[in-house]
């Protein structure tokens, strides 16, 4: 009853026809999409139709540029990672509030990351009002994996360059480049190409995400480093050190790797529904760690819906925190697509998998 829903006959009609031509090629199936999302009434909002799959791009002909080490961020991951191995072995040691602070901060950070950066500001499938939007910034600093500014700039370029060298992530140079090697190395000449070219007026035009790139690095120290260590220190007297290494070191560890499985893991692992002809996969257990993301395949046929799934709230906390946020009033306009459009749709293109279960 919260959802909004598409014009069916309208949408419903552009499918029909698009089966009956029997259109095979991507950049036709695009031109159909584009089409659908105006009859659905899904391209008004600033920013929609951004992060369309672009059939014109083509890889550059010879060879690779060579690849280049940051071995900066390369020393600070392998520290990270060292630390939360530690915080791993002090959680037998750790008292039960400090667990649950812990997990807190954790889901707090994640939905600055599902709900504000992916869903709001990435691909406007629902709007916010300016208290919400002030919690979810807050929030993406707490889990500190690049301002909004940058994160939207470089998971519109993936959506609109998927799986090709413009790709900041591309899937295709193997499960680690797509996890965390891509940090860990300089970015492909395309990404940055790509990049710099992309439209982000509404993104520059939000002075809360541009407040926060402004103050981006005092914001993670305090929200996503100093907050959670000096509270279950100050107010239930646990050990600094199990306070730095887990509800810290090991919690931000925990949450980059769940979001860095949607770019990895979802994208190798799982069937393909909705359109077996890209990559991305659905795949329940990243949907788990990631409130929700890792309805991949569905996620890149259908970029601006804001469940980023057909199944509502199942593994889905992010899509349940969304429709609470409009129940109380803090959000509204939710984009979603109609069931006859995501049945014809799996019809067409699916692998068949939906058949089975």
């Amino acid at each position: 009853m919260y959802r909004r829903q598409c014009q069916l006959h309208a949408c419903s009609t552009i499918f029909v026809q698009h089966n009956t031509s029997h259109c095979h090629s991507r950049c036709q199936m695009g031109i159909v999409m584009r089409r659908l999302t105006q009859s659905c009434g899904l391209g008004s909002s600033p920013g929609h139709g951004r992060w369309y799959l672009d059939e014109t791009y083509r890889e550059k002909e010879g060879p690779k540029p060579p690849m280049r080490y940051v071995w900066r961020n390369i020393i600070l991951m392998s520290l990270l990672h060292l630390g939360a191995i530690f915080g791993l072995t002090l959680i037998p040691s750790a008292k039960i509030q400090t667990l649950a602070w812990a997990i807190l901060c954790f889901v707090v950070s994640a939905l600055g990351i599902t709900a504000g950066s992916h869903r709001l500001w990435s691909h406007r499938s629902y709007k916010a009002t300016l208290p919400l939007r002030i919690f979810l910034t807050i929030a993406n600093s707490v889990a500190f994996q690049n301002d909004i500014y940058e994160w939207v700039r470089d998971h519109r370029v993936h959506h609109k360059f998927s799986e090709t060298d413009a790709d900041p992530h591309n899937a295709m140079r193997g499960f680690f480049f797509s996890h965390i090697g891509w940090l860990l190395v300089r970015k492909h000449p395309d990404v940055i190409e790509k990049g710099q070219k992309l439209d982000l007026s509404d993104i520059k035009a939000d002075k809360v995400v541009m407040f926060q790139r402004k103050y981006y690095k005092p914001s993670v120290v305090l929200l996503c480093f100093t907050l959670p260590t000096v509270v279950p220190w100050y107010f239930w007297n646990e050990s600094i050190v199990i306070s730095f290494f887990i509800p810290a070191i090991l919690r931000y560890t925990i949450g980059l790797n769940a979001t860095w499985l949607v770019n990895s893991a979802a994208h190798m692992f799982g069937n393909r529904p909705y359109d077996q002809n890209i990559n991305p996969r659905e795949n329940p257990l990243v949907s788990l760690g990631a409130l929700g993301e890792g309805f991949h395949n569905y996620h890149h046929t259908f970029p601006y819906d804001y469940s980023t799934s057909e199944f509502g709230w199942r593994f889905n906390l992010t899509t349940a925190f969304i429709d609470l946020m409009c129940l109380l009033g803090l959000a509204s306009d939710r984009k979603k697509v109609s069931k006859e459009v995501i049945l014809a749709r799996k019809m067409r293109t699916g692998d068949g998998s939906h058949k089975s279960g």
